[in-house]
This record gives C-alpha cells, sequence and structure tokens, in this order.
C-alpha cells in the first residue's frame, strides 16, 4: 500500500469549488491512504501513532467536507477500534481528547461535537467487549453521553451538500454502547434514560426525520434487559412521556410545535413497540404496553 504520509504538512486538499461556491477551510492534516482501504491503513497507522497523531485525527471530525468528516476520519476511528489496533493507552488518550470535543462550546459549523461523540461511541464499545476502563471512566462517560444527548439543540440531521450533523442520533448511539454494558451502574442507567426522555419530544424540536426516534429508543430497549429497573420504574419513565397541559400539547393540531411533538412521540413509541412486542426476552417485552398506553395518550 502507497501512503501519502501520515500527518500533512497543511491540509488535505479539496476540490476547487464551483464559481460562486463558498471555501470551507479543510480542518484535517491526516493524509488518507492512496488506495482508499481503511481498513488496511488502520493496522498501519495506530500501532505507530502519537498523541499528536490522534488528536490530528480527531480534529478531522469536525472537517466540513463529509467524505473526509465521516468517509474517512470518522471510519479510520471505527476501523481502529473495532480492529483493535489501539493499545489501551491510545484509547484512554483518545477518550480524553474525544471527550474534551463533546463538552466543548457548540460551533457554528457544527460538525465536530456530534461526530466526536459517534467517534466516542466506538470507544464505549472497546470497553463492554473487553474491559480496560475504570468504573470511574465509564461513570463520567456516562455523564458525558447523558450531558450530551441531553443538551442537542442543533437538530440538523442530514443537509444536502454538507453531509451529516444528527448529534440526537449520535448520542443515542453512545447512549446504547453504555447500555449494553455490564459496568454500567442504576445510577448512570438512569442518567441515560433521562437524557432520552428530554429529546424525545422536545420543545423546540423539528419533525423528526432521519431516523432519530429510532435511535433515541434502541438504549431504552437494551436498558429493559436490566433487573434493577423494575416495572413501576418504567410505567413511571414512559407515563413521563405523556402530553402535559402546555399549550403546544393542549391544542397541539392547531400548532406547529403540537403537531412536531405528536409526530416525534408517535415514532418513538412505535419504534418501541415493534421491537418490545417481537422479542423473546421477556424484560423487553414488559416495554410493549407502556408502548402503547403512550401511544393511546396522545391527542
Amino acid at each position: 500500500m502507497r501512503f501519502a504520509g501520515m500527518i500533512v504538512g497543511a491540509a488535505v486538499m479539496l476540490l476547487s469549488p464551483a464559481a460562486g461556491q463558498e471555501v470551507k477551510p479543510a480542518l484535517c492534516r491526516v493524509a488518507s491512504p492512496a488506495d482508499g482501504d481503511l481498513k488496511a491503513y488502520a493496522a498501519s497507522f495506530f500501532p505507530r501513532a502519537s498523541n499528536a497523531d490522534l488528536d490530528a485525527l480527531a480534529a478531522c471530525l469536525g472537517d466540513p467536507d463529509s467524505a473526509v468528516r465521516d468517509g474517512f476520519a470518522y471510519t479510520l476511528w471505527s476501523e481502529g477500534l473495532r480492529g483493535k489496533q489501539l493499545r489501551a493507552d491510545q484509547m484512554r488518550h483518545a477518550l480524553g481528547r474525544l471527550t474534551a470535543m463533546a463538552t466543548a462550546p457548540d460551533d457554528r459549523a457544527g460538525f465536530a461535537k456530534p461526530f466526536a461523540i459517534l467517534a466516542l461511541s466506538e470507544v464505549a464499545r472497546t470497553d463492554r467487549i473487553a474491559a480496560w476502563m475504570s468504573d470511574g471512566e465509564v461513570h463520567a462517560l456516562a455523564g458525558t453521553a447523558a450531558a450530551y444527548l441531553r443538551g442537542v439543540s442543533d437538530y440538523r440531521g442530514f443537509t444536502a451538500g454538507e453531509g451529516w450533523r444528527h448529534g440526537v442520533a449520535h448520542g443515542s448511539d453512545l447512549a446504547l454502547q453504555l447500555a449494553l454494558n455490564p459496568r454500567l451502574t442504576r445510577a448512570d442507567a438512569e442518567l441515560l434514560l433521562g437524557a432520552i426522555a428530554a429529546q424525545v419530544a422536545p420543545a423546540d424540536s423539528p419533525y423528526y426525520h432521519h431516523g432519530e426516534s429510532a435511535r433515541l429508543a434502541r438504549p431504552v430497549l437494551f436498558l429493559a434487559r436490566r433487573p434493577d429497573i423494575d416495572d413501576a420504574a418504567w410505567a413511571a419513565w414512559f407515563k413521563a412521556l405523556h402530553p402535559d397541559t402546555s399549550a403546544r400539547w393542549t391544542d397541539a393540531y392547531t400548532n406547529d410545535a403540537g403537531l412536531a411533538a405528536v409526530h416525534n412521540t408517535t415514532a418513538f413509541a412505535n419504534a418501541i413497540y415493534v421491537s418490545a412486542a417481537e422479542t423473546q426476552d421477556p424484560q423487553i417485552k414488559r416495554l410493549a404496553p407502556l408502548a402503547i398506553a403512550l401511544l393511546k395518550a396522545l391527542p
């Protein structure tokens, strides 16, 4: 394989823009492989990567070019982590760097934080498969996941010419990996559930139409397998999603916020019901009647 070098001196060159098109500065200083084989590239890149190299690859997650941000940087993180190409010290450094990106102030472009969270979901996956984080690190990551998901206010999913941001979905993906981790405590599970509930039908959200509701449902389904969250706790959690006395719910079919709330809650409840009704797992199946009750409660 021919490599262009681990880090290029300036920035990855973007294609020349068409006349009148805005020129967006590239952020990625990590060269991609000439043959495009990222699985093989990960096997070469990560074993010899310094912390500076890892930081540079993390910065690529905020690149305005979706081919760089998503097709190259995130995919390379995923190939490396799933292929077990990173040492424990490298994963710990990545955990810290990606967490710093995910908890930084929002930027106008809005790419770096949701893609840092998506990369963190891959880091979290490594620990649930073979534990290497301390209990404190798992707890801190759950706090990061919950704070990020609860705080998402940029609801852009896919934008033509720009690609994905998808903050709610990416936050849900991190919550899913944590939900699958047997070391997640009940307290941390409650943190995640609170954040998920906040995004089922937030007051200022648009109509979810990029699969956000289904992604929110996935960690809930796996958290239902926990024996330490009883039926009463689940009933209370779903009851909190029922319409309240706010203006958007009181006259839901005469205002856009109400219509979005009905749409988004319906999509979430349907996603829960379909999976819970079909499963053979009795712990998950107990969510099916709660999803039906939520649907019946909608105006």
